[in-house]
């Protein structure tokens, strides 16, 4: 498969649109991107203040899709998101009345300051594009994604996320402070409200279930298949892991390894691919010995484990 100018077009729109307002972070929108094209959701975990918020709204306006942003909160049950039926009069009947997780793009916003009770109402719908309500199941429309953000657990008011709910995530990503000269730009430039304003979509659902498509078409070697084999079995041998990856964590590889492809042009993957794809798709899903129960939320320890045992799984040549 051959990546033509009309498609590297497309993704170099989408992610310079993005630019727009997330300064100083190409790397960090380039794996928001390619998880979009993964079909995957994005957990975005930093201090508060660093854009968490920004990239996701930013990264939702520039599709030209239906758009909802969740505000979690303490005291939010999982009807405030899925939806609840309610009696009609008019037709002597129950109707259901759709929450806001009927959309393509959903902002979970601060996803651990509510309980895992109302966290686990998002399991269904990020792993098979549904939900159940009252014995009733509703399709989610195409693309669909949840981009959530996340405080560090130290900080007051928050809980900590389910391991099944973490697992969903095909990526966790951290925004990190801007350096000096692109904190200048945001000083001099953007406003707390207006750093959106003016932000239009660059592409239509269309075109994104096509880019997705396009991801999918990804050409991977069986040697390839191979390699990511022995990165998800050395996690689980690893002295210093209690949890290796699971078997979900070996397919979101492979296909943020097909989407990061598609993003440098190619139709087919190289072992960079996977190599580069590693700490974003799997630190979150490992536990480093002497942390139990902590399932990534201090993934910094999982991060330098993961980093030097895929310096140590033979490459294929």
């Amino acid at each position: 498969m051959e990546v033509d100018r009309e498609t590297a077009a497309r993704l170099l729109s989408l992610q310079g649109n993005v630019e727009k307002t997330i300064k100083g972070k190409p790397g960090v929108i380039r794996l928001a991107v390619i998880c979009l094209l993964a079909q995957g959701h994005l957990l975005i975990e930093d201090v508060p203040g660093v854009g968490k918020t920004t990239l996701a709204h930013s990264l939702a306006r520039s599709l030209n899709c239906s758009f909802r942003r969740i505000q979690f909160t303490s005291d939010m049950l999982p009807s405030d998101i899925l939806g609840v039926s309610v009696y009609n009069p008019a037709i002597q009947d129950f109707e259901f009345k759709a929450g806001p997780i009927f959309c393509n793009v959903v902002l979970a916003d601060e996803i651990n300051r509510t309980s895992p009770k109302t966290q686990s109402a998002l399991l269904e719908a990020m792993n098979e594009s549904q939900v159940s309500v009252e014995k009733q199941t509703y399709v989610l429309p195409k693309p669909f994604i949840v981009m959530a953000t996340q405080n560090p657990m130290e900080y007051q008011g928050t809980f900590p996320m389910p391991e099944s709910q973490l697992d969903r995530f095909m990526m966790r990503i951290r925004m990190g402070y801007p350096d000096t000269e692109d904190e200048r730009e945001i000083l001099r430039t953007q406003s707390l409200n207006g750093s959106m304003e003016g932000l239009d979509p660059v592409l239509s659902i269309e075109e994104v279930l096509q880019l997705q498509t396009l991801a999918d078409g990804v050409q991977i070697d069986e040697s390839l298949i191979d390699y990511v084999l022995r990165i998800v079995k050395a996690t689980r041998d690893h002295d210093n892991l209690q949890l290796g990856v699971s078997p979900r964590g070996g397919l979101f590889l492979v296909k943020a390894a097909r989407a990061m492809a598609l993003i440098e042009g190619r139709g087919y993957c190289i072992p960079d691919d996977i190599k580069a794809m590693t700490i974003p798709v799997l630190a979150h899903r490992v536990v480093a010995s002497g942390r139990p129960g902590d399932y990534g939320q201090d993934g910094d320890d999982a991060e330098r484990i993961i980093r030097e045992l895929v310096e140590t799984v033979p490459v294929p040549l």
